[in-house]
């Protein structure tokens, strides 16, 4: 059987009873970010195939003729979820959908990393470093850059999730030295001082015109517990990882791991692994992130780049359903929000995206409100026959073809 779960990271579809609580009280917190209908508003676009799959029948989801229209040939099931772990990040959000309630936050550094971190990460370079400051990834090049072309000096930065983000031009760190900073980086960050992730980010071009290269970016995420990722590949089925999922999984409990350049590229590479998998009789699961939507536009405040980056999903979803096997699933699901018209450059804490298919579903199934994240893993194990006793409550019985 083949269960492919695609993240369409930080589609968001709504905020979660508890938003007040995360991003800038003196705002209201998160209380009514809303991440798909806001872009649909401020740029829209035509999502008729989501639509077919039930995606307006989400509550709270608005529907138009010029957006997401009604429908008579919808099928397909339908459904949000929340999150219970207290983050409203990818490595929060990924953990918890293969397993992994966090009781507590992730560590994040809002005034910066303390002295004793930086000492170390500069005897790790031999070169000291630049900023140490939450910011933006664009706004740091922009202030920082040049000082970092002078100096050689790595620009370090976070932001309001658990990140240690370094920087560095290429043509002044080549791209294998960053990586190793970037190692040296995980490894002094455990512990007390244990972020979720550590980032790799590497730029070109000339100020003002610095250029990030998204393609070569990096995550060394933390080592995760024993999720369903480990219980699937322990019961002999394929696990494969395309674009950054592997890394947010610190590369555990795959079987194959792909690495991906954008949404373009992961899209090609999932359906030509699933249509491989046919051919092959691959018995297990694909688990895709497209990243486009937050890194490239949630965070930049781009409606009109986030919009488009969905009609493009929303054109290849025919595709994506006609390479479903028989007996086969696929999943489209998101790991938090990143309202682009939100104030901020941030995550919103937002109820997750849950649509399903499978062949021969006639009309539509309501999946509900799922408690917890986890129940994608309790599914994904449930359709699998892998044994998994974690948290999560399996839907598998739900998607009847």
């Amino acid at each position: 059987m083949l269960l492919t779960i695609l993240v369409l990271d930080s589609v968001g579809v709504g905020a979660l009873p508890d938003a007040a609580r995360f991003g800038d009280p003196q705002q209201g917190g998160d209380v009514g970010a809303f991440t798909l209908n806001h872009t649909l508003k401020a740029a829209p676009v035509l999502l008729p195939n989501l639509a077919r799959l039930g995606i307006g029948s989400i509550p709270g989801v608005e529907c138009s003729p010029a957006t997401i229209p009604e429908v008579g040939d919808a099928r397909g099931a339908f459904g949000r979820m929340q999150e219970v772990s207290p983050g409203k990040d990818s490595s929060t959000g990924h953990w918890e959908f293969m397993g992994i309630q966090l009781e507590n936050a992730f560590q994040v550094y809002p005034q910066g990393f303390p002295p004793e971190v930086m000492a170390r990460f500069d005897a790790a370079t031999g070169r000291g470093h630049l900023c140490n400051l939450p910011y933006s990834g664009t706004e740091v090049l922009s202030d920082y850059g040049e000082e970092h072309l002078r100096t050689g000096q790595p620009i370090v930065y976070t932001s309001a999730d658990s990140v240690f983000q370094v920087a560095a031009h290429v043509d002044v760190v080549p791209l294998d030295t960053l990586y190793t900073w970037c190692e040296a980086a995980r490894e002094i960050l455990q512990g007390e001082h244990a972020v979720a992730r550590v980032i790799a980010r590497p730029f070109t071009g000339a100020a003002p015109d610095f250029e990030r290269l998204n393609d070569q970016r990096r995550d060394y995420s933390l080592v995760p517990p024993h999720t369903v990722l480990d219980a699937l590949k322990a019961a002999g089925k394929a696990v494969v990882g395309i674009g950054k999922i592997p890394d947010l999984y610190a590369g555990k409990g795959f079987t194959e791991m792909h690495h991906t350049d954008d949404n373009a590229d992961g899209i090609r590479q999932t359906l030509e692994r699933m249509h491989r998998a046919q051919a092959e009789g691959l018995d297990g699961l694909i688990f895709t992130n497209l990243v486009d939507f937050d890194s490239k536009y949630g965070h930049r405040r781009d409606a009109q780049g986030y919009s488009a980056a969905l009609k493009a999903f929303d054109a290849a979803l025919p595709e994506f359903l006609a390479a479903v096997p028989e007996g086969g699933a696929l999943l489209i699901i998101s790991d938090h929000g990143n309202d682009p018209t939100w104030y901020g450059s941030d995550h919103t804490r937002e109820h997750g995206l849950l649509l399903g298919y499978r062949p021969g579903m006639a009309g539509l199934t309501d999946l509900g409100t799922r408690q917890t994240f986890a129940d994608i893993g309790a599914t994904a194990a449930d359709a699998l026959g892998a044994e998994w006793s974690g948290p999560g409550q399996s839907f598998w019985a739900q998607l009847r073809g």
